[in-house]
């Protein structure tokens, strides 16, 4: 049974992403995600879209906060119209400190303001050439957008928009109001487990089908032969998502609360060793893939159980650069060719 899985691509050199995007369709991928981290996501997905044909083009995700609703809209669907009705339209929240630090914007309530950047991003997708839009009165953004009209009937009739989540009440947004739910990159399996009957739950009060909701599950990857050294190189993703501040519940609510805070200081103190130190073999592989071929597909296999498509990442945090592509050269071997 053939399965989907997406892969991620940041700002290159056009003729590198030419040959990637080539190298990713012969591969059968189903899409590629560019995420808003050092780089905002749609440039990329433009030059994606010109030298693509099959691939979902996402923004994986845009922080949703940082730009209008009527830019990011806009932006949306110029790349579906380059790729032909290809895009979608992944919008977070992001971490406060990014928003409120780096790009000196309102975090205000996370959900609240999420909830009202996606209603209003659709409205303007759907009816923006209709010249139906009126007042947006929102408690974020107001719009007025009496006589204003896009110039060209879109693509589609709707750009799919997909929520991240990795807490319950983001899991409970998608289902309310969004197309997709994309899975946090360091959900458990105990965690999967309990946001698809969330999800399940949240759909069904809202007269909403499973199938309504596209569930994309993320995961890090370090597979190899050699089990300690996937444990070991994939110890620094899980201790960087660690000492994120905004996550310690997560951390605490699986057990491993006090080694969270000890990454989290440590890394305020700039103390790498002592970051990683304070990760332990089980932490590494209750939030991430880090084993053997076997190991790997195992894991896989009982998160199809509950996803739509995939992402599967090498490790990004504290590997050299040879040893990343090795990891990523496995992936493909083991899961991609399975």
């Amino acid at each position: 049974m053939k399965r989907d899985y997406w892969e991620i691509v940041q700002a290159m050199p056009a003729a590198e992403l030419a040959d990637l995007m080539r190298r990713f369709e012969d591969l059968g991928l189903y899409g590629v995600w560019s995420p808003q981290l050092q780089a905002t996501p749609f440039a990329t997905l433009a030059a994606a879209a010109m030298v693509t044909r099959r691939l979902k083009l996402g923004s994986g995700i845009a922080l949703a906060f940082t730009r209008s609703p009527m830019e990011t809209a806009q932006n949306a669907l110029d790349i579906d119209r380059l790729s032909g009705g290809r895009m979608v339209l992944g919008l977070g929240t992001g971490v406060r400190e990014w928003n409120e630090r780096y790009y000196s914007v309102e975090y205000g309530k996370p959900v609240r303001h999420l909830r009202e950047i996606v209603t209003t991003v659709r409205a303007i997708v759907e009816k923006g050439h209709t010249g139906e839009l009126e007042l947006i009165d929102g408690a974020y953004h107001k719009l007025d957008l009496r006589g204003f009209k896009i110039g060209r009937k879109p693509v589609r009739s709707s750009i799919p928009i997909h929520i991240p989540a990795l807490f319950e009440n983001t899991v409970a947004l998608a289902a309310e109001v969004a197309d997709g739910l994309l899975g946090h990159p360091v959900w458990s399996l105990k965690w999967i487990s309990q946001t698809a009957a969330l999800l399940e739950r949240t759909l069904a009060a809202k007269a909403r089908k499973r199938s309504d909701v596209h569930v994309n599950l993320w995961n890090y990857a370090a597979i190899a032969n050699d089990r300690r050294q996937a444990i070991d190189d994939m110890r620094g993703t899980v201790a960087f998502y660690s000492s994120i501040a905004q996550y310690q519940k997560y951390y605490g609510a699986h057990g491993f609360g006090a080694q969270a805070l000890a990454a989290s200081e440590a890394a305020a103190r700039k103390d790498t060793a002592a970051m990683l130190k304070a990760i332990p073999d089980e932490m590494v592989t209750t939030f991430a893939i880090a084993g053997t071929p076997d190991d790997a597909r195992e894991r896989v296999a009982r998160m199809w159980e509950y996803a739509d498509s995939m992402t599967i990442s090498a490790p990004q945090y504290f590997v050299p650069p040879e040893r990343m592509n090795t990891y990523r050269s496995a992936i493909v071997e083991t899961l991609y060719k399975a």
